[in-house]
């Protein structure tokens, strides 16, 4: 039973710091995700068809050019009016992605609250089918919209279990850190006693040669007096 107490003992001394350092961390993520202000994000999604037999490859082609466009000024400039935004506060909350295999446009908007993530992608979408459409003539395809962003129920962020979670993982990281630098600290073969102790024998095992004391004067006049 002895054995056992010391043992957790030892594993309490050591670990403590983990121990500590995870719950604090995961509560400051739950802080977090309770003070944090809501986004909500919606989706608006616009579909570019060829205007020949045949050329799919070339709508995938500039589905994807027209959603790198989906975020430049000439596009977000008509855009901003119908948001209530800003064409700067626009570029930030709006973005457009794309798809490789279809030709497809997604644009994400965002916001702090549903209705008004919904009303930025939706504004964004429609400007960039006007500025497309023009085109068509030289572009041979058509911008057409395919569904309209609807009202979020949950926001994106903050996520209380993915909050949680980074807290905890920083918690680790940061407890683990000050185990190791104690535990080094801890270290005999690191301490700096015992370096000057492992030297110190060392030292003392090879004897100094003696050092002769210098003659006095007494001592140097007597060969002299010995030679007569």
């Amino acid at each position: 039973m002895s054995e056992l107490r010391q043992s957790a003992r030892q594993l309490a001394r050591r670990w403590w710091p983990v121990a500590l350092a995870v719950p604090l961390g995961a509560a400051a993520g739950a802080g977090y995700a309770t003070v944090a202000h809501p986004v909500y994000a919606a989706n608006a999604y616009v579909v570019v068809v060829p205007q020949t037999a045949g050329e799919g490859a070339n709508a995938v082609n500039f589905a994807q050019a027209y959603g790198r466009l989906a975020g430049q000024p000439q596009v977000l400039a008509p855009a901003a009016a119908a948001s209530g935004h800003t064409t700067s506060e626009l570029s930030e909350l709006v973005h457009g992605t794309t798809s490789p295999d279809a030709p497809v446009i997604e644009i994400t908007g965002t916001g702090p609250a549903p209705k008004e993530a919904a009303r930025a992608a939706d504004a964004v979408a429609k400007a960039l089918v006007a500025f497309a459409n023009p085109s068509t003539p030289e572009t041979g395809v058509k911008l057409v919209p395919l569904a309209a962003a609807a009202a979020p129920e949950r926001p994106t962020s903050p996520s209380a279990q993915l909050d949680v979670a980074v807290g905890g993982a920083a918690g680790l990281l940061t407890g683990a850190l000050v185990m190791m630098t104690r535990r080094r600290g801890d270290d005999p073969a690191t301490a700096p006693g015992d370096q000057a102790a492992s030297v110190t024998p060392a030292a003392q095992a090879a004897p100094a040669a003696p050092v002769p004391a210098p003659a006095t004067a007494r001592e140097a006049a007597e060969p002299t007096a010995s030679t007569r």
